[in-house]
């Protein structure tokens, strides 16, 4: 059964790039633009595995990994950052947050499948 990931990121090209290097290597791939929507969309379509950015209006992604991370039914759905931003100051605050793990764009798309299928068997 292919693992359903959802992908929030305020980039459209971003999703875009996501969605067929995932899909291409056989994970189903729901979307949103920014933390407020990623939130909205994990209660709906409840994936095996949240991708963040940081850098998002609205909600960034610090705040979303902490409000899905108080949701009880995500406590223990992995969570992975994708984000430009690579200080050891943010990944650990990332990781406090309740992040899984952390790769930096840009992504090569079969180390990203590789970082999914470790932590999403």
């Amino acid at each position: 059964m292919s693992k359903l990931i959802l992908t929030v990121d305020d980039s459209a090209s971003m999703r875009m790039l996501l969605k067929a290097s995932l899909s291409a290597q056989g994970f189903k791939i729901e979307s949103a633009n920014d933390g407020r929507h990623g939130l909205e969309r994990m209660q709906e379509v409840k994936p095996d595995l949240l991708i963040t950015d940081i850098n998002m209006p609205e909600m960034d992604g610090f705040e979303l990994i902490e409000a899905v991370r108080g949701l009880p039914e995500f406590r223990g759905t992995p969570i992975l950052v994708l984000s430009t931003e690579f200080s050891d100051e943010k990944k650990a605050r990332a990781r406090s947050a309740g992040a899984t793990g952390w790769i930096t764009k840009p992504f090569e798309a079969e180390k990203l499948g590789a970082a999914i299928r470790r932590v999403c068997p």
